[in-house]
């Protein structure tokens, strides 16, 4: 079974933090459509979150999840909305008490590399399809909320 993912939606100055990636992966590649013979790699941006621990909340994976990969520290605001994130569960939370810069940190900054890599950045609603933001379903819903 796929474990759930927990998201944190940072907001300030009317932007929303996002982790732009490039990442080029070896055959067969989740993002590319079936029957691709070569993966090309993809350029797309997430909101910060992950994977939801077992005996862990999805608030409480979205907190870590952002600390982990930005150094930011928060607390939940309120439940924005659930949706699927390459078919797996997402609950995306509103972040409050936003405490320190983000710095790309955890994982993320140990696997940034030429085919793996990550970049925090600020982005408003006419960069999100520039940006190729992922899921596409949720740029709507940003939108609204800034």
């Amino acid at each position: 079974m796929t474990q759930p993912r927990a998201v944190a939606v940072v907001l300030a100055q009317g932007r929303v933090l996002l982790i732009k990636r490039y990442l080029k992966q070896p055959h067969p590649c989740a993002m590319c459509p079936r029957g691709a013979s070569d993966c090309p790699g993809h350029h797309y941006a997430v909101l910060p979150g992950g994977c939801v621990e077992p005996g862990e909340t999805f608030a409480e994976a979205a907190v870590r999840e952002l600390t982990e990969e930005t150094t930011l520290t928060a607390t939940i605001d309120r439940e924005l909305w659930s949706g699927r994130h390459r078919r797996r569960r997402a609950v995306y939370f509103l972040m409050a008490d936003v405490v320190g810069t983000p710095v790309l940190s955890g994982p993320e900054a140990l696997e940034h590399s030429p085919t793996n890599s990550f970049e925090l950045l600020w982005a408003g609603p006419e960069e999100f399809d520039s940006l190729n933001l992922f899921p596409p379903s949720i740029r709507p819903k940003l939108t609204d909320l800034l």
